[in-house]
């Protein structure tokens, strides 16, 4: 029989805490795809006001420079965007491909935080101007159109959603809410 001069709730913990280790060692964390429309959320260190991440060379760099892919620009302007950090987001943003929805999307999506409605609206529209297939600028198109006071505006989007991929699809139904009024967090 097995003795020990720890309690049993104590050892429990132990155990526990060694299962835990074990369980992680075995399953690495991955990265987590959180933003919408498909878009992964990109796994990219922090850096400094006025610098962001170079994949290529493996560190922060000036914000100003030009050697990022345009791929690794909307990376970290997303990135930028989705953690309140507008401006930065919208200059980096600036500097990818102007011609790429998503760019234009995100580009909308942090004036509209920022609270400039006719700027983010302008980005929005120009994103479904190349991709009118792209229900997460719709339906962030809809949110604007919602702070504006035009639920009209708002009701066509939310139709037009629907028709693009249904109305139990992300976009669809958090428009919809926004709408109802009942959800007020991507405002």
């Amino acid at each position: 029989m097995y003795t020990t001069s720890q309690p049993n709730s104590r050892m429990a913990v132990k155990l526990f805490a060694a299962a835990a280790i074990g369980a992680a060692m075995l399953f690495p964390p991955v990265p987590v795809h959180a933003a919408g429309g498909g878009d992964p959320a990109p796994s990219i260190p922090s850096c400094p006001q006025g610098k962001i991440w170079s994949k290529k060379q493996k560190k922060c760099v000036p914000v100003s420079r030009h050697d990022l892919n345009g791929e690794e620009l909307y990376q970290q302007g997303w990135v930028l965007a989705k953690s309140g950090d507008y401006p930065k987001a919208i200059t980096v943003l600036s500097m990818a491909d102007q011609k790429d929805p998503r760019v234009l999307n995100y580009l909308g999506y942090s004036h509209r935080k920022s609270g400039d409605l006719n700027t983010a609206i302008g980005f929005y529209k120009a994103a479904l101007a190349i991709n009118p297939d792209f229900v997460l600028a719709r339906e962030y198109l809809g949110e604007g159109y919602v702070k504006a006071g035009r639920l009209d505006l708002a009701k066509l989007e939310l139709e037009e959603i629907g028709k693009r991929c249904g109305k139990g699809c992300k976009e669809y139904v958090e428009l919809a809410a926004v709408i109802a009024g009942t959800d007020t967090s991507t405002w």
